[in-house]
This record gives C-alpha cells, structure tokens and sequence, in this order.
C-alpha cells in the first residue's frame, strides 16, 4: 500500500514536470512567432538583452507560474532601447479639453485653429462614423458632423491642402474588416463631400500625402490587413477636386506596410517609421473577430528625390509606429510625437514610445555622412494618456506667431539632454526672436559642460539681434572660462 502511494507521487510529480515542459514549449513558440521577423535586424540586441537576465530559461518559467501582478515586475526589466524610454527630463505638459468619445485609429487633420478628428474604434465592436471639431483657441469640442454612410470607419489615408480634406480607403466597419477602395474629400468651409475616384485596390492605413499637385497614395496593407502593400498611386487634384478619372502608377515603396509618417518637407516627399503586418481577421469568423499575428516596426525614413527614386535617410532612434497623425513641421524640423513599438518579447504587450522626436531638415543637408539626423531635442516621457496624434497643438503655438514660442521654450530646453540639442533649438528661438529663452538655453550650455565657444557664439548672436543678456547668462559664460583656463 505504501509503495503504492509512492508510485502515484512519483506519477504527480512527473506529470506537474511534463505541463510545465509543455507550457514553456508552448511560450517560447509564442514568443518566436512574434518577434522572428523583427530579430532579423535587432537579433543582437535583443539576444544580449535576454542573456542579461539571470537565466533566461529560469525568467520565462517563471512568467508561466507567475501570478499577473508578478509580470508588472518583469515589465519593468530593462531589455533594450526599443522598449525602454530614451533618457531625458519630464516635459511639463497641459491637459487639454477631453475629447467628446474615445477613439482608436481614428484620424486627424489641423487647419488653422481647428483640429478635425475622424472616425475610430470606440469599442473592438463599435465604430464612430461621424467627425467632431476641437478649436485651439477657446480650448473646446464643437461642430460634430456625420460621414458618409459608404466612407471607413478607421485606418484611413488623410491630408489637406489647407480648405480641403482628402480621405482615402481604410477600413470599413469593426473588428478586423477588410479596408475599402472609397475616396472623399471634405469641404471644410461649406462642410460638403464629394467622391473621388476609388483606388485601382483596397488598401489599409495607407501613407497619403499632396505633393506637386498630385495626391499621394503609397503602402498600407493590403486587403487581409497583414501583408505590406508596397505599390504607390497618384491623382492630380485641386480644390478638393479631381482632374483626371483613374490613378496613376508611380515607383513602388522600397518597404511597404500601414501607419507610417508622410510629409512635404522642402519640396521632398518623406515616409517615416511604420510596420509590416497586424491584426487579422479569424478564418470563418462572421464577425471578422481579431487575432493577433507577427508585427515587425520598423524606424526606416526614406525620401523620393527630384529623380524619382527613393532614397534612405538616417534613421529614427527607435523603431515607431501608429504616427500618421502624429507629426508637425515646425521651423525646418519635423517632430514625431509618440507611436508604438515593437511588442514586449516577454509580455507579448505593446509598448508605447515615451519620447517626441526631432528631425532636423538643415541637419540633413548639412550631416547626411555621419547620420546624426535624428535628435531626441523634445524627447521626454509623455503623460500616460498620451500615444499620439498631440503634434497638432506644437504645430498651433507656432503658427500663429513666431512670438507664441515663448510658450515652449524653457520646458524644451530643460528637457535636452544633448549639447547639439540645446545648441540647435536655442539657433530657433533666435529665429522666433524669443530672446529671453536664449539666454536660458546660453546658461544650460554652460550646465551641460559645454564648451563656452558654443554659448559665447550664441550669446554674440543674441547681442546682434537687439537682445539684452541678463547678469545671470553673463556670470554662467565668465564661469564657464574660468573652468576652461589653464591651471597654475
């Protein structure tokens, strides 16, 4: 009798040892399945990343036995830079008037001093079909207006030519539907739709954008949701009109895939960030219920040049996603607020990006060989409610007058952590003639362990413009060489 309940532990023990084995199995297969692709190009250094764990194998047993308030812990392990915010110091940011619903994937345009949002998920089951109007200058939500029965509900390719609104594809209805081939254009004075001509194939989450009279339309994904689209079309449109019956077929994207940056930025049409595949709908599922496959974000910029061809730019310091909306010429920079990133190789969750990034235009032209383009000069933890679609309200201190600057600042340069970073945004503030700024960023030069020549050109620079450096930028650049001078 006893050896019999002997044998029955032995037989316990080894079953509770085989569900054990199988669930790590069964994890590592998950967790491959999610980020195969992506290790293509960040193998190195996810793979340190996980050797730095003390014991890998031990770490994703344990997330299997593991009770939920226990992986919030291991959330917080450092991996690397893809899933950690970049160094810097907290922005001070402004709650805005909370918006009329909550939206995902919807979409947004700002003209002037009106910000347009469009459609969205309020629900994995309910989709918005109606816009509303957020005015910049009273801090208010107003003017709510419906869409066309027959336009998408989210994922929408989006820009405007300052009156009217170009909308193009996206996805028609909730879940993980297929996206449409429907195109419309918003008259925002006289709030009219009108058609345009459908594209040659249903796209999803395209890059769209005006260039040299024509309208853009390039990548997305194509009609499972998944797989990249890399072809581009234009239209020739103006006025919220089109004058010609069908698209046209222009050079294809080097890379293709949905919810990418696209810009006009000094007569160059730019592409930023984005991902290969996403959601999809379930085989057979009546409702096109949403299953999760393989994502790959990426941090890819290219430009397509005077010649037509597209050429790679530096790229971002993180791999970013979902920042369709979420960007703003500023001053001969282009800002990027926020986006998502890869999903966490453990959690498998998504990682939101903490930082506001700068791309320098001048920089650019002048820096391509070293490829020190992208800056993180704004870069700072953003408030938790805050993923993306916020450029508009950079965008809106700056195009009223260059003066309105003053509003931005001293929280900016607080927040650069690099002497390039300050060096550069002092150089806008000069240009904005926010001269009292100047002389705070003069003095953080100084702070950072600068060289004075950099502040002492600044400083000479600001004196040749009417500005009066007060005692306390003076005393920081007398200091500064004192520092500097040869001992003895």
């Amino acid at each position: 009798m006893a050896r019999s309940n002997k044998s029955g532990r032995y037989v316990l023990v080894l079953s509770c040892v085989a569900l054990l084995g199988v669930a790590l199995v069964a994890d590592f297969l998950w967790a491959y399945s999610n980020s195969a692709s992506s290790s293509l190009v960040w193998s190195g250094n996810l793979d340190r990343s996980l050797e730095r764990l003390s014991g890998a194998g031990d770490l994703v047993a344990e997330s299997v036995v593991k009770k939920k308030k226990d992986l919030k812990i291991l959330e917080s392990k450092e991996l690397n830079a893809t899933f950690a915010d970049l160094p810097a110091t907290m922005l001070e940011w402004e709650e805005m008037a909370e918006a009329p619903v909550p939206r995902l994937d919807g979409a947004a345009i700002q003209i002037k001093n009106l910000l347009f949002v469009f459609a969205g998920y309020g629900t994995i089951d309910y989709v918005h079909s109606h816009v509303d109007i957020y005015n910049f200058t009273d801090n208010t939500w107003g003017g709510r207006f419906d869409m066309p029965k027959e336009m998408a509900h989210s994922h929408l390719g989006m820009v405007t030519d300052g009156r009217y609104i170009y909308i193009v594809t996206g996805q028609y209805g909730p879940q993980c539907r297929g996206p449409t081939t429907r195109n419309f254009v918003l008259d925002t004075e006289k709030k009219e739709w009108h058609d345009l001509p459908p594209l040659p194939v249903p796209r999803y989450a395209p890059a769209t954008q005006l260039w040299r009279g024509r309208l853009h339309v390039m990548g997305g994904s194509k009609e499972d949701r998944h797989e990249p689209g890399l072809e581009h079309w234009s239209l020739a449109v103006k006025d919220g009109k089109a004058l010609q019956k069908e698209w046209q077929s222009e050079i294809p994207m080097p890379r293709g895939g949905p919810h990418r940056a696209c810009i006009v930025a000094n007569d160059q049409l730019i592409v930023i960030g984005g991902q290969e595949g996403d959601f999809m709908a379930k085989p057979g599922s009546p409702i096109f219920k949403c299953v999760r496959r393989s994502e790959v974000v990426y941090s890819d910029v290219y430009m397509l040049d005077n010649e037509m061809k597209w050429k790679e730019l530096p790229p971002m310091p993180k791999p970013d996603s979902h920042i369709e909306f979420a960007w703003v010429n500023v001053n001969n920079s282009i800002i990027i607020v926020g986006g998502t990133t890869e999903k966490h190789p453990i959690t498998k969750k998504m990682v939101l990006v903490g930082e506001v990034f700068r791309f320098n235009l001048d920089k650019l032209r002048m820096e391509r060989r070293n490829g020190r383009c992208w800056e993180g000069c704004l870069s700072a933890s953003r408030p938790p409610w805050l993923a993306t679609g916020m450029a508009g309200f950079i965008s809106h201190l700056a195009s009223e007058t260059k003066d309105q600057m003053i509003l931005l600042p001293r929280r900016s340069l607080g927040a650069c952590g690099e002497l390039n970073c300050i060096y550069n945004f002092s150089l806008i503030l000069l240009q904005s003639r926010s001269l009292f700024s100047v002389s705070f960023g003069i003095t953080r030069l100084v702070q950072s362990n600068a060289t004075t020549s950099a502040a002492s050109k600044l400083l000479g620079l600001m004196i040749a413009r009417g500005g009066d450096p007060d005692p306390i930028t003076c005393n920081a650049i007398m200091h500064g060489y004192f520092l500097e001078s040869p001992r003895g």
